[in-house]
């Protein structure tokens, strides 16, 4: 839907402050279909990551990390730089999921804490 009418985006934005886990989930998880297509989409990817960075839901952290994976595939330079910004401040699960398909000497170094 956000592929096809890239206008709805700006509604993902409320979601992504709603009182229901799965309406800030859904915010992160709609945009994994775009992000494989369109580089357009990357700024919402981190503008809907850096709003979800601290939820203390878990299906909202792995919701927002299945996101950012997602977006590694296509945009791994980008994704790091984000996570690398942010990993202080990310939680453990949502950083696990972000940084899963990285090879294993860039998933240590992102993992460990400065």
């Amino acid at each position: 839907m956000i592929f096809k009418f890239p206008k709805l985006q700006t509604k993902i934005f409320k979601l992504t402050k709603s009182k229901n886990r799965w309406e800030r989930r859904a915010s992160a998880v709609s945009l994994i279909y775009p992000i494989r297509y369109e580089k357009k989409f990357l700024p919402n990817i981190f503008k809907t990551a850096t709003i979800l960075l601290q939820d203390k839901d878990d299906l909202v952290q792995k919701g927002y990390g299945w996101m950012l994976k997602v977006a590694s595939q296509k945009f791994p330079e980008e994704v790091k730089d984000f996570v690398e910004k942010n990993k202080s401040k990310i939680p453990r699960t949502a950083l696990r999921y972000a940084i899963e398909k990285y090879p294993q000497k860039i998933r240590k170094e992102l993992l460990k804490i400065n």
